[in-house]
């Protein structure tokens, strides 16, 4: 009978339900905790969070993606992380009072998503180890024994002698005095487990960011020489002075950045390496920083653009980059455009996260200022933006020529290798559409009668913009003063001053190119070769 009593269980009821689910929560937090730790000693990207997030960003439909980016913009990868986060919260909750009725298969459910987090890990294109494995494997054994712990302390009743005191042995319902649980125990076990999860958690993001110390310090220590052949002034027409409208020359820290990077890599420009090679290439070629900054180098002004971007959209930005020209690079490794006879039509470069895009090697070497950039608007590049360097090829859109954290250009062809989004449904091949959009006066607002300035920016890269054009309602089109043109790869600011008149109004913007090409009117997506259409707002005059 003794015995019996020794262990006999408690029936859960409500209240010691939530304190399983509490306990499935403290677990979570311990596991992820333990497993930041671990991938500060393996690497930042094998966190289960980065690794699963990484893979859901890989296994995301591109419609969904781009409705991400046009609703979160650069805070997609936020929102994705949190959203992962929410769900391992749920699943913490749920096998937290599972464990209650069932301990063994509680405990048992943190090390199925430990495993889970360990096959993403290891699956990235970036990982070269099993160790990547290790942090959500580490995590989630540690989550599945302090769950199988916590909960040892809610169901098991206490010995008569254990319950001296006040306590008893006998089984209950609830959280009464009369209920045999060890409280005490429990809430010892609790907050030590959570104290401990927050320190080892400090500790590991800690550590995360100390690895990139290095990197930044290469940074913080390089000056840029220099350019051989600088770009030339901007015009001083070049720039309006409006209220509202973009600045000609977009500053770091505002221009866009859309990439699917969770971690943003860190690279040391002192131990950074370029590798080209592959079909055509008739000597293979490995570079180093130092090799780059001692060529020649250029400086031009250059307008980015991302395919995501929608009619008036945000993501666009123009910068002075200076690198090197991408296609001598290629030229000293032997290598041919198609119209030369080159053997490879597809230039695929990868990124240090295992990005893979494809650009067309014609593009990249019919004369255009197509470069490895290794600045941006004075200064080395940004993290964000590629550090130690990137590509930059004026005319095509990001997906298919902006490769940032570059290390290694594969010479192939497109009948025999389809890069990153073109899996995903995007267009191998995706020149930049001519565009427009007006900057001010913004959607929904309300000027008052009189002279208003309509302003904004338009941008054809690699063919120029020659007219701007605005409708005022459904009246005719009315030619925008043009500001001063500072390259064909740049975008033009433009303005029109309106008489407005009291009431509602529609205002439209089209562009033509250097081409004689108006801007369509057609709306499309920006699935699969970017957006087009007319931009317009809509505004009420007082």
């Amino acid at each position: 009978m003794r015995d019996e009593a020794k262990d006999q269980r408690v029936r859960p009821g409500r209240p010691r339900v939530a304190l399983g689910a509490l306990s499935g929560v403290l677990a979570g937090f311990a596991s992820l905790a333990l497993a930041e730790l671990v991938a500060a000693a393996v690497r930042p990207q094998s966190s289960p969070v980065i690794a699963v997030g990484g893979a859901s960003i890989d296994a995301t439909p591109a419609a969904v993606k781009d409705w991400a980016i046009r609703h979160f913009g650069t805070n997609d990868k936020l929102v994705l992380q949190l959203g992962i986060l929410a769900v391992l919260a749920v699943l913490a909750l749920t096998l937290g009072a599972l464990a209650v009725w069932f301990r063994q298969v509680g405990a048992a459910g943190f090390l199925v998503f430990g495993g889970i987090g360990a096959a993403a890990a290891v699956s990235r294109p970036d990982s070269t180890s099993l160790a990547d494995a290790l942090p959500s494997l580490v995590g989630a054994a540690a989550g599945a024994l302090l769950l199988y712990v916590l909960v040892g302390r809610l169901t098991k009743v206490k010995t008569p002698a254990s319950a001296a005191g006040g306590g008893t042995w006998e089984a209950g319902d609830g959280l009464s005095s009369s209920a045999g649980w060890d409280r005490r125990g429990f809430v010892l076990a609790a907050v030590s487990a959570a104290a401990a999860s927050a320190a080892v958690g400090g500790v590991g993001r800690s550590l995360n960011a100390s690895r990139g110390q290095g990197a930044i310090a290469s940074r913080n220590r390089l000056v840029l020489p220099s350019p051989q052949s600088p770009a030339q002034p901007i015009p001083k027409g070049a720039g309006l002075r409006i209220p509202g409208i973009s600045a000609f020359v977009t500053p770091n820290a505002d221009f866009y950045r859309v990439d699917t990077a969770l971690v943003v890599p860190k690279l040391n420009a002192a131990s950074w390496r370029l590798r080209i090679h592959g079909k055509g290439v008739r000597r293979p070629t490995t570079y180093s920083f130092d090799d780059l900054l001692h060529r020649e180098l250029i400086e031009r002004d250059i307008t980015l653009t991302c395919v995501s971007n929608e009619v008036g959209g945000p993501y666009v930005g123009n910068a002075r980059w200076i690198g090197v020209r991408l296609a001598d690079l290629l030229a000293e490794c032997g290598i041919k455009p198609p119209s030369q006879g080159g053997a490879a039509d597809q230039l695929v470069s990868r990124s240090a996260d295992g990005m893979t895009i494809g650009s067309p090697v014609e593009d990249v070497m019919d004369g255009r200022d197509a470069m490895l950039a290794l600045g941006m608007n004075g200064e080395p590049l940004p993290f964000d933006h590629g550090f130690p360097v990137r590509m930059v090829v004026p005319g095509l859109y990001g997906f298919v020529s902006a490769c940032k954290w570059i290390e290694d250009i594969e010479l192939t062809t497109f009948d025999s290798y389809d890069p990153y989004w073109v899996k995903r449904g995007w267009s191998r091949r995706a020149p930049i559409k001519t565009a427009s959009r007006i900057d001010t006066p913004k959607p929904f607002a309300r000027p008052k009668a009189g002279t208003v300035m309509i302003a904004g920016v338009a941008w054809a890269q690699h063919r120029g913009v020659d007219r701007v054009e605005v409708r005022i309602d459904d009246g005719p089109w009315q030619e925008a003063d043009l500001a001063g043109e500072d390259t064909r790869d740049t975008w033009r600011q433009w303005s029109l001053p309106w008489r407005a008149t009291k009431g509602g109004h529609t205002l439209t913007v089209r562009a033509t190119d250097r081409t004689g090409a108006v801007q369509t009117d057609k709306r499309t997506r920006t699935i699969p070769d970017g957006a087009s259409g007319w931009h317009s707002v809509v505004v009420t005059v007082e």
